[in-house]
């Protein structure tokens, strides 16, 4: 695992978005320079400036596409999905960089050019990743680890290592018991022998201080097993959260200037996104007129920071009767109060979309914590610890809790998503609300978790 502004990301990963990368742009560089049957050659010295775009672009376009996830990869259908859309994605790209650069290929093989372009790309972001796939079941990018029991028997490490999502990444080399013989257990020739990459101990407090040395020195980490769990499966355990929970360290880590560049991103963000789906969105509002009775904007009351109300805005995908009575329910799979309309734009989340006037407003971050209405939240706070401090940010349109886990129907689908919530709030930054962005597309494309 590699800490990158706060946030764990599997080392793997980062080195598979880097071989990526550098195949990318040898691909494409070595096409526009030695030309393709001597028909694209390249014209003065952009060719470079345009490799190195379409390899920078290489690795968001593959997170939108899902192709970074190891368990797509058993899919094929998911597999031939996401290689389309990075391709289209990449092709847009290829554009865009042609407008402004100039140009790159010669006059009337523009097209011809791009077409062979694309097909590079695509091929190197597939070999690549089946390059990877093979060594991660080889077992290379496998780490070994050392854990350390407590008096209540298997850590919670051990279970974590077992369901494991993507399998092979950790292995338990050494297992010791309790703080007894760790002198032995945790000697240097040892943790060499068994290729250990990291110590885990139930308690970290059981580690003494020459033992944790002796580890340092050798480039052996030592980690709590929360610790662990939590920058592995990136979500907290609320369990061993303190009583005061993390809303004041969560407002503390974010600075002045942060919080404008925050601002300007989410304005930013929005703006965009009004103006690239305006064509979408008076489709989306002509469909919802013509299908039921009703106005076509849903305005709900919702939480924001600071347990501040405010109006939601979103696209109506309900009938006008969904709660009758004025008792609020939670919406289940295959809800019968959702219109025909209401079902496509909820699958493809176009039904958000409005929200971007209440980021606009201030009500709203672009990337938060889902917000959740006043009379849920009441009773949240009741059943679940911690539950109020994600209020301590204000709410998103998309979030860590989001892309992670399903739609949230039930009081403990509460607080699993609160897990990750938490983990967001503790660990935000700039770079982890641009990996939730990307990660988003994923999740509209393959509609998962909608209801």
């Amino acid at each position: 695992m590699t800490n990158l502004f706060g946030h764990s990301v599997r080392s793997e990963m980062l080195l598979l978005y880097l071989v990526e990368g550098l195949v990318c742009f040898s691909a494409v560089y070595l096409l526009l320079a030695m030309g393709a049957a001597q028909s694209t050659l390249v014209e003065g010295g952009g060719g470079a400036a345009f490799a190195a775009v379409l390899a920078l672009s290489s690795g968001p376009v593959s997170g939108a596409a899902g192709l970074y996830q190891l368990e797509a990869w058993s899919q094929i259908r998911r597999i031939v999905a996401g290689v389309i859309f990075a391709g289209l994605l990449l092709l847009a790209l290829a554009l865009l960089t042609l407008k402004v650069l100039g140009p790159v290929f010669p006059e009337g093989l523009v097209w011809q050019g791009l077409l062979e372009v694309l097909l590079a790309t695509t091929a190197a972001v597939v070999l690549t990743r089946i390059g990877f796939v093979s060594a991660s079941r080889a077992g290379l990018f496998t780490r070994r680890v050392a854990v350390v029991r407590g008096a209540s028997g298997p850590s919670q490490t051990e279970a974590v290592v077992q369901d494991d999502r993507a399998p092979g990444s950790f292995e338990i080399a050494l297992t010791a018991e309790g703080s007894e013989n760790l002198d032995a257990e945790l000697a240097l020739d040892r943790l060499r022998s068994h290729h250990v990459w990291a110590v885990i101990a139930a308690d970290p407090a059981t580690i003494p201080e020459d033992i944790r040395q002796r580890c340092n020195g050798a480039g052996v980490r030592v980690f709590g097993d929360t610790e662990f769990c939590e920058r592995h499966l990136g979500r907290v355990n609320l369990d061993c959260l303190p009583v005061e929970g993390i809303a004041a360290s969560g407002r503390a880590h974010e600075g002045r200037v942060e919080a404008a560049l925050r601002r300007g991103f989410d304005a930013t963000v929005s703006l965009l996104l009004l103006l690239l789906t305006l064509p979408l969105l008076l489709l989306t509002a002509l469909a919802i007129k013509i299908d039921s009775p009703g106005p076509i904007f849903y305005r709900q009351e919702r939480v924001g920071r600071d347990g501040r109300v405010f109006m939601l805005l979103k696209f109506r995908s309900m009938r006008m009767d969904a709660e009758a009575g004025g008792t609020p329910r939670w919406a289940t799979r295959h809800d019968q109060r959702v219109t025909q309309v209401g079902r496509f734009i909820r699958l493809t989340r176009i039904d958000e979309i409005p929200q971007v006037l209440n980021v606009l407003r201030g009500d709203m971050a672009f990337v938060g914590p889902r917000p959740e209405r006043p009379i849920f939240v009441e009773q949240l706070e009741r059943l679940i610890p911690h539950y109020r401090d994600r209020a301590c940010v204000k709410p998103g349109i998309t979030g860590w809790a989001q892309i992670n886990f399903p739609y949230g129907a039930s009081v403990e689908d509460a607080r699993q998503k609160l897990a990750y919530d938490l983990y967001y709030i503790r660990r935000r930054s700039l770079f982890l609300d641009l990996l939730i962005l990307i990660a988003t597309v994923r999740v509209v494309l393959f509609q998962e978790g909608s209801r």
